[in-house]
């Protein structure tokens, strides 16, 4: 099905230490988790000091099932569900990544991306180093893998992330340890939790703690690397110089679950808080506020509670939509459309209706939904966003177009208003967006709105790097499409 235009999901990732069901419980996080990738899912398992590894391309359930999670022998286990922002869509791509190596077996879970990738790439390559996958994330696990001065592994985690640049929460594991690690910036979120019989847990969002039912401890810092193995856990700051943060503020607008909490911050709460802002910077004579679900649920009630504007659920989500395996002809593409959320037309014939989304990006999906409303007899359509317009492309792992693409990129807010055939258009403004986090503008990584990147970005570069991967991309394309049918035909 050809999917709404939001920014792709990037990656969530998990490990547990200490647990005799390790990879079942991990199964649950990644359940949990399931939000944040829908391409492939792997989970990595550790007894006495061999590895045991199931990878797949799909959804969780999908995936894994009891006698999968039963030969995945250990106590302690890392796992990874995954969309594409760096590297193709591949079966040999999907994480966790392993390696055998003077050190031992290691395994990596990534979320972010890497902004000197091609660089490191390259220079690892010219090594003699042979890469298998097209994910900046291999160049992680390859340099963890490098001999250092020392075999302390702490000595090599803290070379490694003093090498790479960008957004990365990792979740490595070791023959004998359970290691996450966030980039000095805090760009992706990662917390620390304790099960019933003192398991511990490393998972990006609070939400699969809930459901394993683990306390959550705390966050792991900006910066920081802690070690988990049988004496306990040990915290390393790696970057103890650099004050500077950039938590990605579209965790809070779109891509975290409302049930989990951010760095304090339950992201429900805040999307409300979203949504009342937008009511007290934009007053819209209305009759009717409606969300469009799921992403804008919550701050369509913020905007109802200020504005007194009553709130209906008048779109309907199909919440078992998968792809089309029809041709995009524009019925076809019409259909894909209507097919995901269907429009009580009961509830806005002859109203005036505030439809509450949380984003726009290229803006086809909200003209559609702008059309529907007004073949129903909506009398007047307001669109109200709860964030910003989004002007520049994100480098840290969210998969947002190129500005070519972007519609407020290349529009005013009126010529975008024009273009959905919406009666008024209203932005929240970006001071509205922070205020509304209850933290200070200078927590967040704001680049997708303000242009302005927290870690040096040369936007020269682009075209080195997507030359980069179409190379990398093509050099292991036919084994990997070789790969991709051998899973189709094991999956009929």
């Amino acid at each position: 099905m050809q999917s709404k235009h939001y920014p792709k999901h990037y990656c969530g990732v998990f490990g547990i230490f200490g647990h005799p069901n390790a990879a079942e419980l991990t199964y649950y996080g990644l359940y949990a988790l399931q939000h944040r990738g829908q391409e492939s899912a792997g989970i990595v398992t550790c007894h006495d000091g061999v590895f045991f590894k199931h990878h797949g391309m799909g959804l969780v359930p999908q995936i894994f099932d009891p006698k999968v999670l039963h030969e995945l022998h250990g106590q302690c286990a890392v796992g990874h569900t995954r969309y594409s922002t760096t590297g193709s869509s591949s079966l040999r791509n999907a994480q966790p990544l392993t390696v055998d190596c003077m050190r031992g077996q290691i395994a990596v879970a990534h979320n972010g991306n890497l902004t000197n990738a091609a660089q490191l790439r390259d220079e690892l390559e010219n090594r003699g180093l042979v890469f298998q996958t097209t994910v900046d994330s291999e160049i992680i696990i390859m340099m963890l893998a490098q001999p250092v001065l020392s075999n302390n592994v702490e000595n090599s985690i803290v070379q490694t992330l003093r090498r790479i640049q960008g957004a990365f929460s990792l979740v490595i594991m070791t023959e004998k340890e359970l290691i996450g690690a966030r980039d000095p910036y805090g760009f992706r979120p990662l917390c620390i939790g304790r099960t019933d019989n003192g398991a511990w847990v490393l998972s990006s969002e609070t939400t699969a703690l809930d459901l394993i039912h683990a306390e959550f401890v705390r966050d792991v810092e900006p910066g920081e690397v802690v070690i988990i193995n049988a004496q306990g856990l040990t915290s390393i700051q790696a970057f103890p110089a650099h004050t500077r943060r950039a938590f990605c503020i579209f965790e809070y607008v779109y891509f975290a679950r409302p049930d989990s909490v951010l760095n304090g911050h339950t992201v429900y709460d805040v999307r409300k808080e979203m949504g009342r802002q937008l009511a007290r910077e934009h007053r819209v004579q209305a009759d009717l506020v409606i969300p469009v679900p799921d992403s804008g649920v919550c701050a369509a009630m913020g905007y109802s509670e200020e504005s007194g504007i009553p709130y209906e659920m008048a779109f309907i989500r199909n919440h078992y939509v998968g792809r089309s395996f029809l041709s995009p002809t524009q019925l076809i593409r019409d259909f894909n459309v209507r097919v995901k959320l269907n429009l009580i037309e009961s509830l806005v014939k002859g109203k005036r209706v505030v439809i509450v989304d949380d984003s726009i990006v290229r803006g086809t999906t909200c003209r559609a939904r702008v059309k529907t409303l007004k073949e129903a007899g909506a009398a007047e359509v307001h669109v109200a966003v709860s964030c910003p317009p989004h002007r520049h492309p994100c480098v840290y792992g969210i998969d947002f177009p190129d500005r070519t693409k972007l519609m407020a990129a290349n529009n005013t807010t009126d010529e975008i208003r024009a273009y959905l055939n919406a009666d008024s258009l209203h932005y929240l403004s970006t001071e509205g967006m922070v205020a509304a986090t209850g933290q200070a503008p200078s927590a967040f990584c704001m680049a997708c709105y303000d242009g302005h990147y927290p870690v040096p970005y040369d936007a020269r570069l682009d075209k080195g790097i997507i030359e980069h991967r179409r190379r990398m991309t093509q050099t292991l394309g036919e084994a990997a499409a070789k790969e991709n049918e051998q899973f189709k035909l094991l999956k009929v």
